[in-house]
């Protein structure tokens, strides 16, 4: 019998190349994609005697999002891991168009495009398993950072949203909500002269495992780490203009001066 298959996007480093090597593990045949080389992320994972297939293709289109389903030549996804993501941080008026709405077409069109695909395969046989990776950055308006926020605010709800229209199915959808992780996220986003991009982060293989283990226990979510709890609890006890200050503390550029506005 084949073993069963993992597509996981947005597998060349950090939380998803992690939840590549656990479906490895697990035994899962592996299709990886990111919109660079997986040459080494796909090297440690030969390792573990399945089938590996790396794609590189650009998951903020349509064409991207199709090439990498015409890599499973017809062959059932079992597991999605929708993990493929962009960040951008600074202030939003400084912000090149270019870039912001590639963050919105990569997190968000792209996203979405290949759930609905993906989904409609799997309530079709009435089995499946997706993990999306969302943030606890959705529950907060994203000072400094508020265009990547938005992104997430919409995974986020977007996953239960799926997750309630499929629940007279055998189709599973959970969203993972990490905070602030060890990857190369935050140098990509331009975002290492913050609090937060200086600061401590969680360790992306201790995330992956507490994504993992929520999809195959079919919970709804998990917020990763004890500390993302408590602030993802807060989030829904405090006023949002707090919670935006909150956020400028932490997403604010070092040496970038307080806004002479009086509000």
């Amino acid at each position: 019998m084949a073993n069963k298959l993992a597509v996981i996007t947005g597998a060349s480093t950090g939380i998803g190349k992690e939840i590549a090597k656990i479906a490895a593990s697990e035994g899962y045949d592996l299709i990886v994609v990111a919109d660079e080389p997986l040459v080494d992320a796909a090297g440690e994972l030969d390792s573990y005697g399945v089938s590996v297939e790396a794609i590189e293709a650009d998951l903020s289109t349509f064409e991207g999002n199709d090439t990498l389903l015409a890599a499973t030549n017809g062959r059932e996804i079992d597991i999605l891991v929708a993990n493929a993501g962009r960040g951008l941080g600074q202030g939003f008026l400084t912000q090149d168009p270019a870039e912001w709405r590639h963050v919105i077409d990569t997190n968000v069109v792209g996203t979405t495009y290949l759930l609905q695909k993906v989904l409609q395969q799997m309530v079709a046989r009435d089995e499946g398993n997706v993990l999306i990776t969302g943030s606890i950055a959705g529950l907060i308006p994203g000072a400094w950072q508020a265009v990547y926020n938005g992104t997430k605010a919409y995974l986020d709800s977007f996953s239960y949203a799926l997750r309630e229209e499929l629940k007279d199915t055998k189709v599973n959808v959970t969203v993972l909500m990490p905070g602030p992780t060890e990857t190369e996220f935050f140098r990509r986003a331009d975002m290492l002269d913050t609090p937060v991009g200086e600061g401590e982060k969680a360790d992306a293989g201790k995330v992956a495992k507490d994504g993992w283990d929520a999809m195959t226990d079919r919970k709804g979510h998990v917020v990763s780490g004890f500390m993302n709890k408590v602030q993802a609890a807060i989030s829904h006890l405090t006023p949002d203009s707090m919670l935006a200050k909150m956020h400028t503390g932490q997403a604010k550029p070092d040496g970038v001066e307080e806004s002479k506005s009086g509000r």
